[in-house]
C-alpha cells in the first residue's frame, strides 16, 4: 500500500532514547538478537512458492491467500500460540481478458496493458469510443485535484471521456464524479510527482463504467491533444465482480494484562499481479518471526498482552484491519493501547520511513510511538525520515477509532530525492520499490540490509512496549520501571547497557 515519505534533515534526528518504557531494557532475552533475518528469509522463500503455486499471487478471496492464512496459523502453532481465524466477507473482483485502451484520432495508437496503462480495481466492463475532455489538469506540473469536485465538470459534454488527473482525493470521487457529470468512461492518469508507471489503484467498490490509469506521460499527451484540436478513445474493459471471503488471523502472548494490549500487524495479503515479497511478505515473515519468540518475554517481560494480526484484504481497501476494528465493542477498544503497523521494510530502493505520529492530527501517544523507533535507530547511527501518516495502510481504522498508532515503511512507488539518496543511499529518481504492485515483487526484490535493521527496530519497540506503554496511553504498572535514564551503548547490532 502507497505511503508518501516526507524527508526531514538528518540533524532532525533524535539522540535521545525513551526513558521511561526502556529503562528495563536489560530485561533478558532481547527479542532484536532473537528475530533474524536467516528465519524472515525462510518466511519470504515459503511465501513466494505458496503464490508460485497458486496463480502467481497471494491475491485475497484467492486460492494463494488461503494457503498463505494456512501456512501462518501452523507456524503459530508451532511457536506455542493459539491462533484465530476471523473470516469477512468482501466485494470480489477480477479481469476476464485484458483492457484495451487506445487513441482512434487523430493518430492510431494502441496502448500496452500493465506497462502503459492499469485497469482501475473495481472497474466495470464497457466497450466505448469517445471524445476525450479534460477535466481540471492542472497547467503546471503539479498534483492538483482534479475531478475532486462536481463543479470541476462543468459544461463537461455527455457522452465523453473524462480525462482526469490523479491526486487530491479518491479515485472513486473522481469516477463517480465523471459518470454523474455524463461521462460514460473516466482515464485517471499519473501524477507527475511518481515515477512515469500505471496507476494500480483501486475504487474501493463495483463501479458500473471502464476506468483505466494510464502513466503521467500518456495522460499528459492526450491533454494537449484535446486542448489542441481534440482526442478520441477507445476504451474496453472486460471484468467480473462478486462476493469473496478473506480471513485475518490472530494470536496473543500468554502473558499480559488483557485491559492493556499492543495490537501488531501486517497484511498478509498481494495484489493480483504478483505473489507481493516486499508488499507485505516482509512486514508478515517479521511478525511470524517475533511470533516465534515472543512468549520467551515471559511474565516479567509481558506486562502488557501482545497481539499478533495478519490482516486480509488490504489491497482491496484494508478491508480486513477495517472489519476487526469495526467489529469491536467500545469495550474492547478501550482495552487497546495502540497498533503498531510494519508495511514494506524492504524496499529495494527504500528509506527507514517511521511513522509521522508527531501529526497534529494524529491520536495523542502516536509521537510517542514515533520517537520509541527514531530513539533506537538514532542509537545506532542509523538515520530516520518521517513516513506520511494518511492512513493509507492497516493503523488506518485504528486512528479512525482513535487509538493511537505507528510502525515502519520503506516507501512504494513514490521517487526516491537526492536528499533521500545521499543519506539512505540508492538511486535518486527512481522509485523506492520499483516492483510495487507488479510480478516482479519476489524475494529478489528485497533490500536486506533495510529489513534486518528494521527487524530489530520491530523487535525492540514491541519489547518496550510489551513492558510499559505509560508515555503512550498513561498506563502506569503497580510495579514501575526507573524512570531516570540509564546508559546505553551499542555492541554486537544491539542495544545493550
Amino acid at each position: 500500500m502507497l505511503r508518501k515519505l516526507a524527508i526531514g534533515a538528518a540533524a532532525a534526528l533524535t539522540l535521545t532514547m525513551v526513558t521511561a518504557p526502556a529503562a528495563d531494557a536489560a530485561a533478558k532475552p532481547d527479542l532484536a538478537q532473537l528475530v533474524t533475518v536467516k528465519e524472515i528469509k525462510q518466511h519470504l522463500q515459503n511465501l513466494q512458492t505458496i503464490g508460485d503455486y497458486n496463480g502467481g499471487n497471494r491475491a485475497a478471496g484467492l486460492p494463494g491467500f488461503e494457503i498463505s492464512v494456512k501456512y501462518v496459523v501452523n507456524e503459530l502453532k508451532k511457536a506455542g500460540l493459539s491462533p484465530t481465524v476471523q473470516k469477512f466477507e468482501f466485494d470480489y473482483w477480477a479481469e476476464k481478458s485484458p483492457a484495451v485502451f487506445a487513441q482512434t484520432a487523430p493518430g492510431q495508437v494502441t496502448y500496452t496493458p500493465d506497462t502503459d496503462f492499469s485497469t482501475y480495481q473495481y472497474s466495470g466492463s464497457g466497450d466505448v469510443t469517445a471524445a476525450a475532455v479534460p477535466v481540471d489538469v492542472p497547467t503546471t506540473v503539479e498534483d492538483g485535484t482534479s475531478g475532486c469536485e462536481a463543479a470541476d465538470f462543468a459544461n463537461f459534454p455527455k457522452g465523453s471521456i473524462a480525462l482526469i488527473q490523479r491526486g487530491g482525493c479518491d479515485f472513486a470521487v473522481k469516477a463517480a464524479n465523471a459518470k454523474a457529470a455524463g461521462a460514460v468512461g473516466s482515464v485517471i492518469f499519473q501524477k507527475p510527482t511518481v515515477e512515469d508507471s500505471p496507476v494500480g489503484g483501486t475504487l474501493g467498490a463495483p463501479f458500473d463504467q471502464p476506468v483505466v490509469g494510464p502513466t503521467f506521460k500518456i495522460g499528459n499527451e492526450l491533454v494537449k491533444l484535446a486542448n489542441g484540436g481534440g482526442v478520441k478513445l477507445h476504451l474496453k474493459t472486460d471484468t467480473e465482480a462478486g462476493k469473496r471471503q478473506a480471513s485475518n488471523v490472530i494470536a496473543e502472548s500468554k502473558y499480559g494484562d488483557p485491559n492493556n494490549v499492543v495490537v501488531v500487524g501486517a497484511h498478509l495479503d498481494s495484489v493480483q499481479a504478483g505473489p507481493g515479497i516486499n508488499d507485505n511478505g516482509s512486514g508478515t515473515s517479521t511478525l511470524l518471526s517475533l511470533a516465534k519468540h515472543i512468549n520467551k518475554l515471559g511474565k516479567k517481560g509481558l506486562k502488557n498482552k501482545v497481539r499478533l494480526a495478519w490482516w486480509g484484504a488490504e489491497e482491496e481497501g484494508l478491508l480486513g484491519s477495517e472489519h476487526y476494528v469495526t467489529t469491536l465493542s467500545d469495550a474492547e477498544k478501550a482495552k487497546i493501547a495502540l497498533n503498531l503497523n510494519f508495511d514494506m521494510t524492504a524496499s529495494p530502493n527504500g528509506v527507514r520511513g517511521v511513522y509521522n505520529g508527531s501529526d497534529p492530527t494524529a491520536p495523542a501517544g502516536s509521537a510517542a510511538i514515533q520517537k520509541i523507533f527514531n530513539d533506537y535507530f538514532a542509537k545506532r547511527k542509523l538515520p530516520t525520515t518521517p513516513s506520511e501518516f494518511n492512513g493509507r495502510s492497516d493503523y488506518g481504522p485504528f486512528l479512525e477509532a482513535g487509538i493511537p498508532a505507528g510502525g515502519i515503511d520503506t516507501g512504494a512507488e513514490g521517487i526516491k530525492t537526492a536528499e533521500e539518496a545521499k543519506i539512505f543511499g540508492g538511486t535518486a529518481g527512481k522509485a523506492y520499490d520499483g516492483c510495487y504492485h507488479q510480478a516482479c515483487d519476489r524475494i529478489t526484490n528485497i533490500n536486506w540490509k533495510l529489513l534486518d535493521t528494521n527487524a530489530d527496530g520491530v523487535a525492540h519497540a514491541v519489547q518496550t512496549l510489551a513492558l510499559s506503554t505509560l508515555p503512550v496511553n498513561g498506563h502506569a504498572l503497580r510495579a514501575l520501571p526507573s524512570l531516570s535514564a540509564p546508559s546505553y551503548e551499542y555492541k554486537g547490532g544491539h542495544l545493550v547497557r
